[in-house]
């Protein structure tokens, strides 16, 4: 969307972001990395980036934020200044500087980042160094954009930045290109500029506020991509995909600002890799037909009505997301593995639920979402994302969120996704565990707990343990647990199964390193596998390179002769496995002893390591020479040997007489007394024991012609020894003897040869077949391998019975085993029972156990069930509750009766046997009565009644024995008399004590029990003080004392309280003041009086209260008990001082007489004949006439029930006394405008000549007495204006007494009379910018005049314009203007203007406004002012012009653009440029640009022309600095092509070009076609620098560029880009420069 083109002036400065993207930056739109294959810039690409650089909250400037979704276009500079500023030459370090004209942040002269065919120049080489692409693929459209937001000075781009205005881009986010190769297309482009730019502004203005670029993301469009692969639709409300031509090549779509609603038909596009669908109608989340866009890397889905993402599909290539301003409540969606921006801002996401797998998210913004309440959220992002999150809503990641973020659980990202409410870290372990706990309850077996869920911190190549543990409150069967190990990646997601890792420990390898490790345990109960729960870790850690032995063992018999071996278990902790070092010790009883070349891992046992254990001794080493701690294990004690003897022979001659010796080599232990045995052969072939003891022999006569036999039998000190070898045995007629079947016991005869026969070993086995079969043809059937005699178990039914027998000689020697089989098959019984037996014993609440044996065949289902018997011959009944079980608890109610247990067996095949039955021999007795428990419950206070409370067991209770004792601090006790029952109430006399009760159980037959005694409970405190009686007494009539009598108990009486009460008849009730004593009074009549006792003991313990009422109170009789008159003056109420007594007063009658004389004697006839009756009521005011006079009281009381008393009279002290002068109503009238009357009442005896006074009063309250003013009435003069008056007014008697001043309240504040205005009008033209002035004119009366010259202040005016023009006008104020002048503005044409003012007074009051309206404003003359070429000043910039625009509305003003040189007022045109943009090249650098601006209206009328030029243009500085080098070289030489077909045609075909070799130097200049096999080189033009020799460029073809040598030799050429055309152009101009009028040098600025 475009804004309409305003004025500057509506831009509002806005401070530039701080923050830009630190890696892999990803700019906010589809092409901000600068794509320069053929050394062309986008002017609008240039405007993109520095609004997104800088932005503005200019509305003429949104359709250029609005091309940023996120925020930054790109990566800025760390020093916050262009890559141009930091290469610039010295000569051009303080940047291009402005004169009249403001620069404008365009694109640098630095080639793309994207891979070229092409040569890449040294520049190029250098940028693509620095700044990586973010991915490789020649194909990837995201790049890292170098930031453009300063100059080289650091303020001439940030002032330009503010300034800039739409007029840059108003078609498109990058507007038309002004570039050669886009000539074609320039006219029809910039024509339509300003129309595309109103209806789309008309279309938009409605939603440009809502599009905030800080949160939009959108792309502009590559213009350097061919029609085949570009679409740009924009903005051309296609309401269908249908409506346009999408073809397969397409890579680029831009259908931003439509009407789309459906993404059908949008399947074709299986090569996009930027979709633009911002701002249309989509709403329903259908996204399946993107599906097959596999190599979609940027799509744009901002400004919609999406409330979903779950059906968008993965895209393998997706690199950049905007889904910013639509109606997401959640993030949920397809992993997207490539991932790098999410832009998702302004939405409704509330939750992280399903938040999707981006494991390659670089940049994630939600800014303005619910979601943002959440706490943490930030820490929440990055568990979610992990570690390649580099930025969060556009800022660095907070550190102190990373800290928070690692606190977390490794399985809360998992818990987020699936729903978990994000917490604080504190909670979080917990929160988390609770939440995985309520998601497992239904995969676990019933009653079964997880306790624990966790894996250890994995190290590399460190044993890393897993934790499962659960309870099992069932208590049925153990819980088998079976493991699983997985690895996922950085985050706890994708995990993969690792194979056999079934254990509880893994040990994580090296490429494990940063993944996370997940255990699956699947819990076993009772042969059912269960859902498996799991447990995740935190990614595997680095090892640290120091091995470590984890378990070290020693394997091999301790028997002397046998070789041991050290087995060490080691973690390598990422070293290389290495040799360890390894030792044996010999561990005595007085040490360690170190064995002497025991330095390998093997080591065989000797004769000195008897009785000793041994020590090895390992020590890990890597490779690296990296030692871990040493371990050692210790073994038990070493044994010697059995002993034998090895070597056995005779020496010497067998001769007869001759002395032979018979030698052995003896091993096992220390040896003891060996045995020597000689024998000599007889005929028969036995041998005769001829000599023992003795290893010599002497050969005698009867030993010659005979063998002889020498037997050596070792023996060690224990006296073990060995028998000497003899013939093996051997077994011969092996049989089985027994019955075969099931349940029969069988057993083995054999007959052993080879000597006596020692431990022969049996074992039983079964087969199928009848044959003697081999080993693995047979299976055992018992463990033991010695007993002969086996009884036949269930399993060997329809099986054979084999017997194996290995006959055993008694020194060990075993011979070879023999097998027997049975004749037939194991046969089977008939189910039943071998044996039924009820053990325990038949009482109450005992444990009936009932077992059985069952023979014939499998057991299936048998039948238990016990009865009841009240005989032992009757049937019995069944217990119902036992059924089926083999145990049963006798209750209380089976006592007396015989219990039965009956089984049926049933085989597993269903075949019943016969039932066996079981019965008691005796009934069923009661236990022994017992008390199971007894409790002694109540308080230990006095009043309190304690409880024995049991439990009793033993058949049915009877009169159980109770005894009560008390215990004193010094252990003796004594029993309470009488207290024999199960509960006592405590006495007074108990304080102090310890109580207890003992208890003897008593059965309902008599038999006691055992005596069983509580614990005392003590010592007994006094009890609650308590009131027991309360009575009231004295007289019950008005006047008397009542007193009460308490009763008090509860320990020492303390201060006990009393509170009196007076109850009323409707119930209510008063407090009284009063002690043990109550004086009642009037207010008791007719009522009663409470009093209520609470008691209080001596400690302060308060008791419950006690109440008593009396009877109602009687009143007393009626009489006047004082009368007493105050002193009297005039006016003033007489009330007498009276008091009656007697009951409720009635109506009584008062008499008032005045009486000249004071009377003595008040008797009632005199004071009535001598005095006057003046009144008959209580109160008497005395009147004027009263004054002088003495005033009598006569009082009569009388009861409210009529009865009346005696009469008492009373006289005044003194006569009536006269009142004291004042004035009353003080107060001021005004009678005219100008005149003030003053009024007041006299009061006080007869007025004589009082005072008057007039007093004006200020605003800050200052009081002042006018002079003068001493009557009644008072004239205003200008002293009063704003001031108050006042009168005052002094009483003074008759008699010369004065009373006090008395002041009038202030009157209405005195003013003159109101400002007038008598006419409004106008002064001025009525036309745009002409300023217009009002002119007042004032009534022509004297007093307006002398109001207006004294007391005018000033004049206030409102300007207003009309809505249109009529005949009824409604105006609209004009919020600034409010000026007496205002000069008419260019939307003032055609309405009419209004003024209203009004005038305030010195005062402060205004007067009624006026008003006066203009006719139509007329529009003005056109007119351009503030003109300015706005640029960066090299010859690769763009530059603008702009201006302020007045005069009418613009039509078609006419702009040219000129050079000229320094110093010279010559103008050159420069054709064809008449647009408001213009590109530079090398042919501007040295001169000004002049853009000459012809203002013309839309009726056509034209206004003064108006110029405006920049500084002196200067060459780019990375080409200044090739140019430099290749002039100080004094020769070059340039590869440029030449096209070989001379003939006109339209455009540059490859294949027509050949390759050419310019050379230059500072004399001549040459072209070279190169020589091939076939030709010599040849020179196609060659000359001097000489005119008119000149370069030419071609302003439409940035390759191509003529050189002129004169007017017949000339050459046309064309190179790779643009930037080496220039660089061309200038060397050449730069090695001519003797011959030009203007040195090249001086526009280099290179030192000659």
């Amino acid at each position: 969307m475009e804004a309409p083109l305003e004025s500057p002036k509506a831009a509002k400065l806005v401070k530039p972001r701080a923050s830009a993207p630190t890696v892999r930056s990803v700019s906010g739109t589809t092409s901000s990395v600068k794509k320069r294959a053929d050394g062309v810039t986008s002017a609008e690409s240039n405007v993109s980036r520095s609004s997104s650089m800088k932005p503005t909250s200019t509305a003429n400037a949104g359709s250029v934020q609005r091309r940023s979704s996120t925020g930054t276009a790109g990566k800025q500079q760390e020093n916050g200044r262009s890559a141009v500023a930091n290469k610039a030459s010295p000569s051009l370090s303080d940047g291009p500087k402005k004169s009249r004209a403001v620069s404008v942040p365009t694109v640098s002269s630095r080639p793309s980042l994207e891979k070229r065919t092409s040569l890449l120049s040294e520049r190029t080489k250098v940028d693509s160094v620095k700044k990586p692409a973010v991915k490789a693929s020649p194909t990837s459209t995201l790049r890292k954009v170098p930031s453009l937001t300063e100059s080289s000075n650091g303020t001439s781009a940030s002032a330009s930045s503010r300034r800039m205005v739409s007029n840059v881009s108003l078609n498109s986010p990058r507007s038309s290109s002004v570039t050669s190769s886009a000539t074609k297309k320039f006219g029809s482009q910039t024509s339509s500029v300003d129309k595309g730019s109103s209806v789309l502004s008309r279309r938009k203005s409605s939603t440009a506020t809502s599009r905030d670029s800080r949160f939009m993301m959108l792309p502009q469009v590559d213009l350097k991509a061919s029609d085949e692969l570009r679409l740009d639709s924009r903005g051309h409300r296609v309401r269908s995909l249908k409506q346009l031509r999408l073809t397969p090549k397409l890579e680029f779509v831009y259908l931003r600002d439509n009407l789309l609603s459906s993404l059908e038909g949008i399947e074709i596009l299986n090569g996009v890799k930027v979709l633009d669908l911002s701002f249309n109608d989509f709403k329903l989340p259908e996204f399946e037909p993107l599906e097959n866009c596999k190599v979609l890397q940027q799509l744009y889905l901002a400004g919609n009505q999406i409330t979903s993402l779950a059906s968008l599909p993965e895209f393998p290539n997706l690199e950049f997301l905007s889904v910013a301003q639509n109606r997401l409540k959640s993030l949920c969606m397809a992993s997207q593995p490539r991932l790098q921006v999410l832009a998702a801002s302004r939405n409704k996401i509330s939750t992280l639920r399903g938040f999707p797998h981006l494991p390659s998210l670089e940049n994630l913004r939600v800014e303005e979402n619910p979601l943002l309440e959440m706490p943490h959220l930030e820490a929440a992002s990055i568990l979610l994302v992990g570690p390649t999150l580099k930025k969060f809503n556009d800022q660095d990641l907070n550190p102190s969120e990373a800290e928070i973020a690692q606190q977390y659980p490794a399985h809360t990202a998992i818990c987020i996704r699936g729903g978990w409410e994000f917490s604080s870290p504190e909670l979080a372990a917990d929160s988390t565990f609770s939440f995985l706990l309520e998601q497992w309850k239904n995969k676990l077996p019933q009653d079964c707990i997880v306790k624990t869920a966790y894996v250890d911190q994995p190290f590399e190549e460190d044993p890393c343990h897993c934790h499962f543990s659960f309870t099992n409150l069932s208590s049925e069967g153990n819980i088998v647990l079976k493991y699983q190990w997985f690895l996922g990646g950085k985050t706890p997601t994708d995990f993969v199964p690792i194979p056999e890792e079934l254990s509880e420990v893994y040990w994580p390898k090296r490429e494990d390193v940063g993944r996370c490790l997940k255990v699956e345990c699947t819990p076993l109960l009772n042969d059912a596998e269960f859902l498996p729960i799991f447990a995740v870790s935190l990614p595997v850690c680095p090892g640290t390179g120091c091995p470590k032995v984890i378990n070290l063992t020693v394997s091999g018999e301790l028997v002397e002769g046998n070789v041991l071996k050290g087995v060490p278990e080691i973690a390598w902790c990422g070293g290389t496995p290495g040799k360890g070092v390894a030792s044996w010790l010999r561990r005595t009883w007085n040490g360690n002893a170190v064995i002497d070349g025991a330095e390998g891992m093997e080591y065989q046992l000797t004769i000195d390591d008897i009785n000793s254990s041994l020590v090895f001794m390992y020590t890990p080493v890597t490779e690296e020479g990296v030692k871990g701690e040493p371990q050692c294990t210790m073994t038990d004690f070493v044994k010697a040997g059995t002993p034998s003897v090895s070597n056995v022979h005779i020496i010497g001659d067998i001769v007869e007489d001759i002395t032979i010796k018979g030698n052995g080599k003896y091993f096992g232990g220390k040896e003891g007394l060996s045995k020597f045995q000689w024998f000599r052969e007889k005929e028969n072939g036995e041998f005769l024991l001829v000599l023992s003891n003795s290893i010599e022999y002497t050969v005698t006569k009867e030993d010659v012609g005979s063998h002889l036999k020498f037997v050596y039998t070792p023996v060690n000190l224990e006296g073990l020894f060995n028998c000497p070898c003899l013939s093996p045995p051997k077994v011969f007629d092996l049989k089985i003897v027994g019955e075969a079947r099931e349940g029969s016991k069988v057993s083995v005869t054999a007959t052993v040869t080879g000597g006596t026969e020692g431990s022969s070993r049996v074992q039983w086995f079964k087969s199928s077949s009848s044959e003697l079969p081999y080993d693995h043809e047979i299976e055992a059937l018992c463990t033991s391998k010695i007993s002969k005699t086996f009884r036949v178990p269930l399993g060997a039914v329809g099986y054979y019975i084999v017997a194996k027998f290995t006959p055993v000689a008694p020194d060990g020697e075993i011979g070879a085993p023999a097998y027997a089989i049975s004749n037939n098959v194991v046969e089977t019984l008939p189910p039943g029972l071998n044996f039924l037996i009820v053990t325990g014993e038949f009482s109450e609440d005992q444990m009936l156990t009932a077992s059985y044996g069952y023979i014939g065949g499998y057991e299936g289902k048998s039948l238990y069930s016990w009865y009841l018997h009240e005989a032992e011959d009757d049937e019995g009944s069944p217990l119902t509750e036992a059924s089926g079980l083999l145990q049963y608890h006798i209750k209380k109610e089976d006592i007396g009766k015989f219990v039965s247990f009956k089984c049926i067996p049933i085989r597993n095949d269903g075949i019943a046997g016969e039932p066996g039955v079981f019965i008691g021999k005796d009934r069923v007795t009661p236990g022994s009565p017992t008390l199971l428990s007894l409790e002694l419950n109540g308080d230990a206070i006095e009043g309190a009644t304690m409880v024995a409370n049991r439990r009793y067991w033993g058949g049915e209770e009877g009169d159980t024995l109770f005894r009560w004792v008390l215990t004193s601090c010094d252990g003796t006790w004594m029993e309470i008399e009488g207290a024999t029952s199960s509960s006592y109430s405590l006495k007074c006399d108990d304080i102090g004590f310890y109580v207890a009760v003992s208890c003897v159980p008593v059965r309902s037959d008599g038999v006691h029990g055992s005596l069983v005694l509580t614990e005392a409970i003590g010592p007994i405190n006094p009890g609650p003080p308590a009131c027991r009686s309360l009575e009231l007494a004295g007289s019950m009539l008005e006047g008397g004392r009542l007193t009460y009598h308490a009763e008090y108990t509860g320990g020492v009486k303390g201060n006990c309280i009393q509170e009196w009460f007076r109850l009323y008849e409707g119930g209510s009730k008063d407090k009284l003041i009063a002690n043990e004593c109550l004086d009642l009074t009037l207010a008791d009549v007719d009522c009663r009086i409470e009093v209520t006792f609470t008691p209080v003991r001596e400690d302060g313990l308060q008791g419950s209260p006690k109440s008593v009422s009396s009877d109602i109170i009687l009143p007393g009789e009626p009489k006047g008990t004082s009368l007493v008159l105050p002193e009297c003056f005039e006016d003033n109420e007489v009330s007498p001082v009276k008091t009656y007594f007697g009951g409720q007063q009635g109506t009584v009658k008062y008499t008032w007489f005045r009486a000249t004389e004071k009377l003595e004697n008040l008797e009632s006839d005199l004071v009535a004949s001598s005095s006057e009756v003046v009144g008959e009521t209580l109160v008497y005011k005395p009147s004027l006439d009263d004054v002088g006079f003495y005033l009598i009281l006569s009082w009569v009381p009388t009861r409210c029930d009529g009865k009346t008393g005696d009469t008492l009279m009373a006289i005044t002290d003194n006569p009536v006394m006269a009142a004291f002068p004042s004035a009353l109503d003080v107060s001021l009238k005004q009678t005219s405008s100008d005149l003030y009357n003053g009024v007041c009442i006299y009061y006080g005896g007869y007025e004589g000549s009082s005072l008057h006074k007039w007093y004006r009063e200020s605003s800050d309250g200052t009081r002042i007495c006018i002079d003068g003013a001493d009557s009644s009435t008072y004239e205003v003069t200008d002293a009063d204006y704003s001031c108050c008056l006042l009168f005052g007014y002094t009483p003074i008697r008759s008699d010369g007494v004065i009373g006090e001043e008395k002041i009038s309240g202030p009157s209405d504040i005195i003013f003159p009379e109101q400002l007038q205005f008598e006419t409004l009008s106008f002064k001025g033209n009525q036309v745009e910018r002409e300023t217009l002035t009002v002119v007042e004119q004032i009534p022509s009366n004297e007093t307006q005049e002398h109001i207006w010259h004294n007391y005018k202040k000033e004049i206030k005016y409102q300007w207003f314009a009309s809505n249109e023009s009529g005949a009824d006008l409604s105006f609209e104020p004009l919020a600034t203007e409010c000026s007496r002048s205002y000069r008419v503005q260019f939307e003032d044409i055609g309405r009419c203007l209004k003024c209203e003012c009004f005038v305030i007074d010195v005062f402060g009051r205004s007067s009624e406004s006026v008003s006066a309206v203009t006719s139509p404003i007329l529009p003005g003359i056109p007119k351009i002012e503030k003109l300015e070429i706005e640029g960066r000043g090299f010859h690769t910039n763009l530059y603008a012009v702009r201006g302020t625009y007045s005069g009418g509305r613009e039509g078609k003003s006419k702009i040219q653009w000129l050079r000229s040189m320094v110093g010279s007022p010559d103008l050159i045109s420069i054709p064809g440029e008449n647009g408001r943009m213009y590109e530079a090249n090398v042919d501007d650098v040295g001169y000004r640009l002049v853009a000459i601006y012809t203002p013309v209206r839309e009726d056509g009328v034209e206004g003064r022309p108006v110029s405006a030029s920049t500084e002196p243009i200067a060459v780019e500085p990375e080409i200044y600095k090739e140019v430099k080098q290749k002039l100080d070289d004094g020769s070059v030489k340039f590869e440029v092509l030449c096209d070989k077909d001379r003939t006109p045609k339209k455009a540059q075909v490859m294949g027509h070009l050949e390759r050419r070799i310019l050379e230059a130097n500072r004399k001549r200049i040459k072209v070279v076609k190169a020589g091939s096999k076939t030709s010599f080189p040849t020179t196609e033009a060659r000359g001097t620098y000489t005119p008119p020799f000149h370069v030419e460029l071609y302003r439409n073809d940035q390759h191509r560029f003529k050189i002129v040598v004169d007017g017949d030799n000339e050459v046309d050429l064309m190179v790779q880009t643009r930037h080496m055309r220039d660089l061309v152009i200038l060397v050449i101009r730069g090695f001519a420069q003797k011959f030009n009028s203007t040195s090249l040098n001086s526009l280099l600025r290179i030192e000659a």
